[in-house]
């Protein structure tokens, strides 16, 4: 009686891995979105009118924005737009955001990426006058003692 037990058990078992399941470029804009967050030296993301125009009425982060997915059932070709800060090593941060996205991708989907894109669309001075602004002002102290 036990063997038609484990016979029964066998027929059970089916293969239903990566059967039938689609995930959506907005799932795997949104990883890459995550990935290119932990990055330092970006500023942030670079994204259309539209984009930043949802972030205002929803008040939420969108974590897709300034990255284009095109994906098929076995691989993923991936966009991002981002913006740096000042004084940073452009070519090691655009590795870094590669490395990232390539593993997270395709360790959360089992998707096979086989390119990242990462354009720099501009670069964050902001830092820079804050710097300019607070020496300045020391300086006019300086003078004024």
């Amino acid at each position: 009686m036990a063997d038609n037990n484990e016979e029964i058990l066998e027929i059970e078992e089916v293969n239903t891995e990566k059967e039938g399941i689609k995930i959506s470029n907005d799932v795997i804009a949104v990883i890459a979105g995550v990935a290119v967050s932990e990055v330092t030296g970006v500023a942030g993301m670079a994204g259309g009118f539209a984009g930043g125009i949802s972030e205002v009425l929803s008040g939420k982060k969108n974590l897709a924005k300034g990255i284009k997915v095109d994906a098929t059932e076995k691989e993923a070709k991936i966009d991002v737009n981002i913006i740096v800060e000042y004084g940073v090593r452009i070519p090691d941060v655009a590795f870094e955001i590669q490395n990232r996205i390539k593993k997270a991708v395709e360790n959360m989907t089992g998707l096979n990426v086989s390119e990242v894109n990462v354009h720099v669309q501009g670069v964050n001075t902001q830092t820079l006058e804050e710097t300019v602004e607070v020496k300045e002002e020391k300086d006019d102290n300086e003078e004024n003692k």
